[in-house]
């Protein structure tokens, strides 16, 4: 593999050139995109021209050697060759569940969303799947019981997410396959971290924008501008801003 670097300004100088000691520069940063197209050179920071030669066969092998990764990466290499652009993130979970040979889907749910959820495993069951659904409020524990206080309870009510509780159920029904089906930011890592079987997702949730997060980066020029201009949480002095840059 050529290791390559860009004739660019150092990356850890910024434009008026002075070094910038606090910002890492990663894929995140990349505008060259060589990995994929191998039509350029890589940034000086890219991880590729870090490689060796050695360690990346050594990744290779875990794809060759380990009889589940080497299902699941053909099945969905396969998928998304076959089908890229034609089938829904729905049909590409049934495609996939087919291909690996899995029989038992477990879905993880939020409460919020058990009616998208009970058309989920409708459609699985119509493509010959079991399937085994936990809903997030399963267990029924009070959220000032670890420790909430308990003045966040009064929007959304004392019963706490569970996602732990939906992890060892699932994996206590030892489905082949877990689907997330909403579950909030946080609980959808505790889950993931206590799920024994593969896990993939279904809907991420977003209660403002539909469950379609990446809305907001979308209009990140535009309506969401306010996530460039200033710290989450943050108030915006708008008669600070030039007219003209902040979109109507």
């Amino acid at each position: 593999m050529e290791k390559k670097e860009t004739n660019a300004k150092t990356e850890n100088e910024n434009k008026n050139g002075n070094v910038n000691v606090n910002r890492c520069f990663s894929c995140a940063d990349c505008a060259v995109m060589n990995c994929a197209k191998r039509n350029s050179v890589y940034p000086k920071f890219c991880p590729t021209a870090e490689l060796t030669q050695e360690e990346i066969e050594e990744i290779s092998q875990l794809y060759i050697k380990n009889r589940q990764n080497h299902k699941v990466a053909v099945a969905a290499a396969e998928i998304e060759g076959e089908f890229y652009g034609k089938y829904t993130r729905v049909e590409e979970i049934v495609e996939f569940a087919k291909r690996i040979g899995a029989k038992k889907i477990g879905i993880a749910t939020c409460i919020g969303l058990l009616e998208e959820s009970k058309i989920f495993a409708q459609i699985l069951r119509l493509n010959g799947f079991e399937v085994y659904g936990v809903s997030c409020k399963a267990g029924s524990v009070n959220k000032t019981h670890i420790g909430v206080d308990e003045k966040y309870t009064c929007v959304t009510g004392p019963v706490m997410c569970n996602p732990i509780l939906q992890a060892k159920q699932l994996n206590k029904e030892k489905v082949d396959l877990n689907v997330i089906v909403g579950l909030c930011v946080g609980h959808d890592s505790l889950f993931i971290k206590y799920a024994k079987g593969l896990t993939t997702t279904l809907i991420t949730k977003d209660r403002v924008l539909g469950h379609n997060p990446v809305a907001a980066l979308y209009q990140s020029r535009a309506y969401y501008k306010k996530l460039l201009l200033a710290p989450v949480g943050e108030e915006i002095d708008y008669s600070k801003i030039p007219v003209g840059n902040i979109s109507k």
